[in-house]
């Protein structure tokens, strides 16, 4: 059965062909022009091994966070 769930860029991933879950790391974020946009935030995801087959998924705090729930079961019904 697939649990899908919705990452911060709109895409869908299937939780259950996820192999490993990164650490969660922050980083300055920044325009075009050099100002300051706050904090991001970013988490590697892998359904497999070869690079090909890793994602990362950035986005606000709150975001990561909603998504690190999803996966862990907190937010699935």
């Amino acid at each position: 059965m697939q649990r899908w769930i919705k990452l911060p860029d709109g895409r869908f991933i299937d939780a259950n062909r996820i192999a490993y879950v990164g650490k969660v790391e922050s980083y300055p974020r920044l325009d075009e022009d050099g100002n300051d946009l706050g904090t991001g935030f970013v988490v590697s995801i892998g359904t497999d091994l070869p690079r090909e087959r890793q994602l990362a998924v950035t986005g606000t705090r709150e975001e990561i966070m909603a998504l690190m729930k999803a996966l862990l079961g907190a937010g699935a019904v």
